[in-house]
């Protein structure tokens, strides 16, 4: 007599900020467990907070169709830490504890926590606590560690290098200066990416300390080499002596010090909104099918990641608190240095 295998049961949530191709790889985690595994996949609303208040729906295959194409998330998502302790706060914060209460009345065999570092961190520990956890990375800063690429960062060179490119026109036809900030708090692979593929002039970037007076020295030599414009991509978390943007200081800053018309455009949002790229659209679907595969092989307390164009798994504990960064003599660096592009520290 042949054995009756339990059906498994997964969650899946979307956590942090969000980013093209969310609902692509909600998309390729549902369809392949339950198509592929006869799985019973639940969703879980605005990230961990669906786990703590048991706020779920669940999925079936036809709910995942015809949404391979559209940004945001069917899942909503929020910035919730579940173990984040808030100084002052007397409300109840055991969330943890509700978690795994969940978890456990659920019957749930694995939650996919689909996110960028801090959700990763936030499945390590769940992971610690004795939950099947996965994880599938996502962000456009393209900064998880452990992968070589997230979902999310290449639609968001895409969106970038589009205003770049239509920043050209502009600066030729008023001989500016052209500053464009894009996002990356600590890392810096959207502006080195986006300012390539847009033919910045210079890229600054948090990994590469620069000097303002090196920028306005490049920007000072290409007026007297007959170039009459300039293109400044920055990211948003390089270091400056204002509390405003990036963008505004270095506008600032090189208006005063070259006497050179300056203007500034911060992309903002729009960078991390609309339909994703179609290679994140089979990127995401590829994580998605993966962690699905996984789950049914037992392969918990993992992050699936890109490895040299092969799909593997990276163990949690090792992704969480670590972040991939530029390396300041990173190979497109190089190139772009013997092009004639600066950043911003030449003159040190």
């Amino acid at each position: 007599m042949s054995k009756t295998v339990k059906q498994k049961r997964i969650g899946i949530l979307t956590a942090g900020g969000d980013c093209p191709g969310l609902n692509a790889a909600i998309r390729g985690v549902g369809k392949t467990a339950i198509v592929e595994y006869g799985m019973e996949v639940l969703g879980f609303n605005a990230g961990f907070l669906g786990l703590i208040n048991k706020d779920y729906i669940v999925l079936k295959e036809s709910q995942l169709s015809g949404i391979l194409t559209v940004g945001g998330t069917i899942l909503g998502t929020s910035r919730e830490k579940p173990y984040k302790i808030v100084k002052n706060d007397n409300s109840e914060t055991d969330k943890p504890e509700k978690i795994k209460q969940t978890y456990k009345e659920l019957g749930l065999d694995c939650v996919v926590c689909i996110g960028g570092n801090g959700t990763m961190k936030t499945a390590n520990m769940l992971a610690k606590e004795g939950l099947n956890v996965i994880g599938i990375p996502k962000t456009i800063d393209n900064d998880v560690w452990g992968t070589d690429v997230t979902f999310g960062f290449e639609s968001a060179v895409q969106i970038a290098t589009d205003a770049i490119d239509r920043l050209h026109t502009t600066a030729n036809s008023h001989q500016r200066v052209m500053i464009i900030e894009v996002m990356g708090h600590h890392a810096g692979w959207l502006a080195l990416y986006a300012g390539m593929a847009g033919g910045g002039d210079i890229i600054l970037i948090p990994e590469v300390p620069y000097n303002i007076r090196s920028v306005c020295k490049k920007i000072e030599k290409r007026y007297e080499h007959k170039k009459p414009y300039s293109i400044v991509v920055v990211a948003e978390g390089i270091e400056h002596p204002k509390k405003g943007s990036a963008a505004s200081y270095l506008s600032e800053a090189i208006t005063t010090y070259t006497e050179i018309e300056t203007r500034e455009t911060v992309l903002g949002y729009t960078q991390r909104g609309g339909s994703p790229s179609p290679m994140d659209r089979i990127l995401a679907t590829r994580y998605g099918a993966f962690a699905a595969q996984c789950i049914a092989e037992g392969c918990y307390g993992t992050m699936v990641a890109m490895r040299k164009g092969d799909l593997t798994t990276v163990p949690l504990n090792e992704v969480g608190g670590n972040l991939r960064l530029v390396e300041p003599d990173h190979p497109l660096i190089i190139k772009a240095r013997k092009m004639g592009v600066s950043f911003g520290d030449e003159f040190l």
